[in-house]
Formats: C-alpha cells, structure tokens, sequence
C-alpha cells in the first residue's frame, strides 16, 4: 500500500531562552515571542498566550517560567506547545516544538525554532463494498507512529469503527486492544449490512483510542471517511465505490476531531 505524500504546513517560529542555574538547581525557560502563527479562528486570526494575546499572528510574551529539577538534564526533553484560546471550547494547539539534550553539563542558550505539528500517527484500511450482498467490509491492518499516551512513552491502542448517517451512529464495532506500542499490527475484519441505496449516505468513522485500565479510553485521533469527506479519505471510499468487489487499502494520517470537524463543515 502506497503512502500518501504529506504537505509540510508551515506553522510559525518560537523564539526562546534556556538558562540553567547549577548552583541552585533551577532551569529558567523564557518565552519571547511567536511570528507567523497560522490563523486558528474565523476571522483569520489567532489568541495564542503565556497568558492570551488576542488578535494576533506575531505576539510578544517575555514570559520566563522556573523549573526546580536537579534531573532536568539527564536526557530530559522539554516541550513548548503555543495553543490558541477558545472562551467556548478546548483550546486549540497551533504547533509544538522540542528540546532534547542528553548532555547534562552542556551550557543552553536561546534560539528560534520553527513549530511541528503533533504527530497523531498514521493508520492503515481497506475498504470492500459488494453490492449484490449489501455488505461493506473495513479491514484495519496496522497503525504506526502513535501518540505516546503513558507515562512510560507508549500506549495501549485499540480501534472503534462506527457507521453513520446524517451524523447519526447507526453501527459500532471494535478490535482487540494491543499493549505498550506504539505501532500496533490487528489484522481484523468488520463488516456492516449496509444496502445499495443506502451506501452513498453512509461515513465510517475510526478512532484510534488508548485503553487506560482507571479512567476514561482517551482518543488519540481519527479518520472520516465518506462521501462528505476530502482529500486522502475521499478518494478512498470513492475508490471503493468505482471498484465494488474489491478491498481497496489506504495509509490515513489520524487528525484530531477538531481538525474532521472543520473539514466537513468545510465541505458544506
């Protein structure tokens, strides 16, 4: 199965200082300011904060933050994640960036980092509609490339597959949960009844979820796939359907369900 060819998406700088006190035992981070931050809201702007900065691509924090650790170092790695604030919803992460030294006595300075996106993963399907039976299959082979949800920098992974209409679940299965991994193999099959007439208003939704034994399955991320999708996923089922009898498999990259969302309202 080929994998699709990724856009790099720009998502702006960070500039920043480390200072790292060995005498008392502190890490001074300083976060100085942001430039060119895609915009996150309606209006084409963005409320990135150290405390909110609203209506703005470029903001100026200087801002430091103090970090006692006399462990900081020992191959430690510091994450700087710029969000965008939201009064009626979960704030949004605009791009993160990532500082790793193993050398523990080495002096840090300040920089200017271009910002990543998170990486959810990526996870592979096929799809197989047969008319003549009214049954659409979804194989989930393998994901790659997960999330790190645990403590230990692993996760517990497992798939839920929904079948949907009108944004109504009509259908639900799931596999079998894979432990401490990051790139999980299943290899399983699901099938749902779904009619001639009926297939071309019907999605299938797939979340990739970690198992957490005390606490809520957190969703590590997802793929919509339908007539009311775009790009990689679009062609996919429409693939499936321009080949009916035939599995058809696709690498998906998992977006988070605010990224869907906006999607499909784009779609609309």
């Amino acid at each position: 199965v080929e994998e699709e060819p990724t856009e790099e998406v720009k998502l702006g700088r960070l500039e920043f200082s480390l200072d790292y006190n060995f005498t008392e035992n502190t890490m001074v981070v300083g976060i100085l300011q942001a430039c060119d931050l895609p915009a996150m809201d309606v209006g084409g702007i963005s409320d990135p904060y150290t405390k909110v900065h609203r209506k703005t691509h470029s903001p100026t924090f200087n801002k430091t933050f103090t970090f006692n650790s006399t462990t900081f170092l020992g191959g430690r790695t510091l994450v700087m994640t710029v969000y965008d604030f939201d009064c009626f919803s979960k704030h949004d992460a605009i791009g993160k960036e990532e500082i790793y030294r193993k050398e523990s006595h080495k002096a840090l300075t300040s920089g200017t980092l271009s910002l990543q996106s998170e990486q959810l993963g990526d996870i592979c399907l096929s799809l197989r509609y047969v008319p003549t039976a009214g049954k659409l299959s979804i194989v989930v082979f393998e994901a790659k490339k997960q999330k790190k949800m645990d403590v230990g920098g692993l996760s517990d992974p497992y798939a839920k597959i929904h079948l949907l209409q009108n944004g109504k679940r009509l259908k639900k299965k799931k596999n079998s949960i894979k432990k401490n991994t990051l790139n999980p193999y299943y290899n399983e099959s699901f099938s749902f009844e779904v009619s001639f007439e009926q297939i071309k208003k019907v999605q299938v939704e797939v979340t990739v979820l970690d198992y957490d034994k005390i606490g809520k399955n957190d969703a590590i991320g997802k793929v919509f796939l339908g007539g009311a999708s775009s790009g990689t996923e679009l062609r996919h089922w429409s693939d499936m359907l321009a080949n009916p009898r035939r599995p058809i498999a696709q690498w998906h990259d998992l977006k988070t369900e605010d990224q869907v969302n906006a999607e499909l309202a784009a779609r609309k």
